[in-house]
């Protein structure tokens, strides 16, 4: 099986550069607008909160950033598979690991690269950092130093100390044996444990996996020496010595004949399809060398049927991925304001794991994998964009560090925890990984128009090897490929289909039926000929109502009014034909949909009731349940005026159309929004803020999500054309690459 998503270096080095150099920053979460509010968070006022720590350290907790903040720490010498790179290298790296906490549990860390290889000076270091941190998350360290710096940070630290390459992988490790010794009806006192790598995380694996009740003579641990036994002295030190088995076996090979389990994290192509011959009935095996395998889930199988089989891989099964562990392992213990993640948290985390992924699977997170997820052989691990696992494992690793004493303030209600838990993912990264999921099993053949700008290109290449679908770039090939070229993207010319207007078998077809509709029109078959062969957006536009696509991204060249004329000789995209521009704005957490602002110039409130209606469509399509606001500068009829009327009468024909989702109107922005200012209102029909606003004309709509963009540095996507026959998405003409992708996005999953 081969990966479906592919990246160039170039690619990569784009990412971690644009839109700004890194992938991590801070900002404000008081205001910092006025005299006073300095005056609070700095001098005079700070000296309060000081005085109250400095009485009560506790505190600190509730005054600063230290309850919800965690220091990634790293000095380089263990980058991934890469080796010792130094700590600046580990940079990336770093940022990478505080983002993910960042997007899974909303836990607020920071990278810190220290310059030393000496075990002692990143102790002294560590432990110096502790009163700005709620914890401390080791990563890409060297053994045996990894050993040394995590165990006596512990021994000196009041906060938790966890080295994620050893005991994240441990954690999702035993999460997924549990589940396979559960399939397999095995238990683990009884089983024959052999694992290869005897680093960080082989170690690790080992000791908490006896923790659960693994027998010491049961577990054979290898290096690359072979079997570590009672009294080999070779290649040994303290923490292989405590895991030397009691065994006459001296090699891998030996050691994996009638093996209930093997673990692997060592290197690829360590284990040979007769060593899995070799093994026990219905075998488990985790092959979690990165990025190639100890053994391919293929080559296991095709040896042992009755194999389960889990990699590191996410192209495969059951993915041991550690994102599925650290992220909640600390959300739980900065919660408990906890002095250490102990064994007990860790198996809890485990065992939560391994019964969610018993559970029914949400569709979203079946949609993302393009199959249906069940408790199996080939799914015995959740997946980590399932959006149970915010509120499912903090809570389990709470109360484990509760009932053993090391959380200095208890949760009282569980209940209302697990509430606080679900509203604090930004719900727009779960809808956009739901518009992707769409994406992705939908496999539409997207038409890119505009071949000739690097952007388009950029996005269309993304979108192919993303594995969103088929990317079709209208274009010159050898213009294309040159473009490409200039992008560092050469090699992508063969995977895109290019498509010239100038020698389509299908021109013929396509004039035919652009003369038809535009003959009457002014237009003779002279400009048809030159519409459909000079002009990229009426070419897409004709190749989509042909069948030739699935989808059609345009405009990023061209302004958007000018983009719908073109349109408009192939498709009926007018106001009069129902069509209507929906944009969708991202912004600290919220989203709120706003229309019209691509196709209505001035409505009526006719044309106000059928925007709503189809906004309130687009809201649906995106997983959000629609409450529209008819917004102007009055509130329900005051200040009276002859501008504010067609919103005041807006809600009356949607009234009398009986449509089946909430809207009320008019009124302001901040009633719309702001669950204060809506409580002057209480016969409002809304439930809560709006999350669409039908706004009185183009214009207005115009400046309102420009102001948003460019003053608050909301995301925005579209506007989404909704209610034309075919998928059409039209850019702005300042799109950046990714904005073009997140459009063909919402084209192949029909969003509109």
């Amino acid at each position: 099986m081969t990966r479906k998503t592919k990246f160039t270096p170039e690619e990569a080095l784009a990412y971690h550069y644009e839109p700004t150099p890194g992938k991590i920053e801070v900002i404000a979460s008081t205001p910092m607008a006025t005299q006073r509010d300095l005056s609070l968070a700095y001098s005079p006022g700070v000296a309060i909160p000081v005085e109250a720590i400095a009485r009560d350290p506790g505190l600190a907790y509730d005054y600063t950033t230290k309850g919800n903040m965690v220091a990634v720490i790293s000095n380089g010498t263990a980058i991934l598979g890469m080796g010792n790179l130094g700590a600046l290298a580990s940079k990336p790296v770093m940022e990478g690991k505080a983002v993910l906490f960042k997007r899974f549990a909303d836990v607020n860390a920071i990278d810190i690269e220290l310059d030393t290889e000496d075990a002692d000076e990143i102790i002294k270091a560590v432990s110096l950092m502790g009163p700005s941190f709620g914890g401390i998350n080791l990563e890409d360290i060297k053994a045996p130093e990894c050993f040394i710096i995590e165990q006596r940070l512990k021994e000196i630290m009041d906060i938790p100390v966890f080295h994620d390459d050893q005991h994240g992988t441990a954690v999702i490790c035993a999460a997924g044996l549990i589940n396979a010794l559960e399939l397999t009806g095995k238990k683990i006192e009884e089983c024959r444990i052999v694992l290869n790598g005897a680093g960080a995380a082989g170690i690790a694996c080992l000791e908490l996996l006896k923790s659960m009740g693994a027998l010491h003579d049961n577990c054979i641990m290898c290096d690359t020496k072979g079997v570590i036994w009672q009294g080999r002295t070779e290649g040994m030190n303290q923490w292989k010595s405590a895991h030397a088995a009691n065994t006459p076996h001296r090699t891998l090979e030996e050691a994996m004949v009638g093996a209930d389990v093997f673990l692997g994290v060592s290197a690829k192509g360590a284990v040979t399809p007769e060593m899995v011959a070799s093994m026990a009935d219905n075998p488990v095996i985790f092959a979690m060398a990165n990025p190639d395998p100890e053994i391919t889930p293929e080559e296991a199988h095709a040896v042992r049927a009755d194999a389960i089989v889990a990699t590191g891989r996410s192209d495969y099964p059951n993915q041991v991925n550690n994102v599925l562990g650290f992220p909640y392992l600390f959300r739980g213990a900065l919660d408990i304001h906890a002095r250490a993640i102990n064994d007990e948290m860790k198996i809890a985390c485990a065992r939560a794991l391994a019964e969610l992924a018993r559970e029914d699977v949400p569709d979203e997170v079946a949609m993302a994998y393009g199959r249906k997820l069940s408790f199996g052989r080939d799914y015995i691990i959740p997946t980590p964009f399932d959006p149970r696992l915010i509120y499912r494992i903090p809570p389990a690793v709470a109360k484990a560090g509760m009932d053993t004493g090391v959380a200095r303030r208890p949760i009282i209600d569980m209940d209302s925890y697990t509430l606080n838990l679900k509203s604090r993912m930004d719900p727009t990264a779960s809808i956009q990984q739901s518009l992707y999921a769409r994406a992705r099993q939908a496999q539409s053949r997207m038409i890119f128009a505009e071949g000739d700008d690097e952007r388009v290109l950029r996005a269309a290449v993304s979108y192919q090897r993303s594995g969103l679908g088929k990317a079709l770039v209208v274009g010159i090939e050898e213009d294309v490929r040159q473009r490409l070229d200039a992008a560092g993207l050469g090699d992508a010319v063969r995977e895109l289909q290019i498509v010239n207007a100038g020698n389509s078998r299908h021109l013929d077809a396509y004039k035919t039926f652009l003369y038809k509709r535009l003959q009457r029109k002014g237009v003779d078959q002279r400009d048809v000929h030159r519409m459909a062969t000079r002009d990229r957006h009426i070419f897409a536009a004709l190749m989509l109502a042909h069948g030739h696509g699935d989808g059609l991204i345009t405009g990023a060249t061209r302004k958007s009014a000018l983009v719908m004329d073109m349109i408009n000789h192939v498709f009926d995209a007018r106001a009069q034909d129902g069509a209507v521009g929906v944009s969708v704005l991202l912004h600290k957490g919220r989203i709120v949909l706003i229309a019209d602002t691509l196709v209505h110039e001035w409505p009526n409130e006719n044309d106000l009731a059928d925007i709503a209606t189809k906004a309130a469509g687009v809201a649906r399509s995106i997983g959000l349940d629609p409450r529209v606001a008819f917004v102007s500068f009055s509130t329900f009829g005051y200040p009276v005026s002859e501008r504010a009327e067609k919103m005041h009468r807006a809600p009356e024909v949607l009234d009398a159309r009986h449509v089946d989702f909430e809207y009320e109107g008019e009124m302001t922005v901040d009633v719309a929004l702001n669950p204060a200012a809506a409580a002057h209102y209480p016969f409002s029909r809304l439930s809560g803020p709006a999350n669409v606003l039908v706004v009185p004309a183009r214009h207005s709509a115009s400046i309102s999500v420009k102001l948003m963009q460019e003053m608050a540095g909301a995301t925005v996507i579209g506007p989404i054309l909704t209610g034309v026959s075919k998928p059409i998405q039209i850019c702005s003409t300042g799109a950046t690459v990714n904005d073009i992708l997140n459009m063909a996005v919402m084209a192949a999953g029909r969003i509109g």
